[in-house]
């Protein structure tokens, strides 16, 4: 992936052959921290302090992910997430100052991949980082994977395109990669941790109820009526199956 960074503006790592990511965090010294730490890991962290520098920053540049902070000095982190998602698909990793359930289901309503309530762990920071740069990687190399074609329904996963009936449908890398887990395996019920392996590539908490937003979302995009899916279907108990055929 190119990256494109904007003109007059310091960025905090090494050389341009780096993952760019941009982070919209007030607190200076938390953004110093995380910069120092992701740039061991060949990860470059340009920064910015308030929620309009930061979307300016994500239209002038093109980033590789976005670490969000949602208590910001002039929008709200849920506003910004909106506004960049109003543009941009690029993955969205929300830091959550509270780690309200709240906060973090709504963060993954408005179209966040992912979220970490702080204080966190730089490390855990890091794991899910890459979690969410793997996923949008895959789009840009490795194994070719055919089109999956389910009547009105199409997924590239080389394009990362979801279509009914040849219009596209939007969906975060996050959504997308689990929908692509479930049209993998058609018929076959997997629960959340197993999604959960799939998806972000370890092994995280069975109750963790990101999953069920993203399906939600998932449904919104894809069923024409979401609140009776006919394609995402939930096993009681169990977790998820993608029906080989619509009955």
């Amino acid at each position: 992936m190119q990256t494109v960074r904007p003109r007059g503006r310091t960025v905090i790592g090494g050389d341009d052959m780096r993952t760019h990511i941009l982070m919209i965090e007030d607190d200076a010294q938390l953004a110093a921290m995380v910069s120092e730490y992701l740039a061991r890991s060949d990860i470059q962290v340009e920064h910015r302090d308030t929620a309009l520098d930061g979307i300016e920053a994500a239209r002038a540049g093109h980033f590789d992910a976005v670490l969000l902070d949602i208590m910001l000095p002039d929008l709200d982190g849920f506003e910004v997430c909106r506004r960049l998602r109003a543009f941009s698909q690029i993955p969205i990793l929300m830091l959550t100052a509270r780690g309200e359930e709240t906060d973090r289901i709504v963060g993954l309503e408005l179209g966040a991949d992912d979220y970490l309530p702080k204080p966190f762990n730089p490390r855990e920071l890091l794991a899910r980082l890459r979690a969410v740069l793997r996923r949008q990687a895959r789009a840009d190399g490795g194994e070719i994977k055919p089109l999956l074609r389910f009547g009105r329904l199409s997924i590239d996963p080389e394009t990362r395109v979801v279509r009914i009936d040849g219009e596209e449908r939007a969906l975060t890398s996050h959504q997308f990669e689990l929908l692509l887990a479930l049209a993998e395996h058609p018929g076959r019920v997997l629960s959340r941790e197993q999604l959960m392996e799939l998806v972000r590539g370890a092994e995280l908490e069975a109750f963790d109820r990101s999953i069920d937003v993203h399906v939600s979302r998932i449904r919104a995009a894809i069923e024409d009526d979401p609140k009776h899916p006919r394609r995402v279907l939930t096993v009681r108990g169990s977790g998820y199956v993608f029906a080989r055929r619509q009955e």
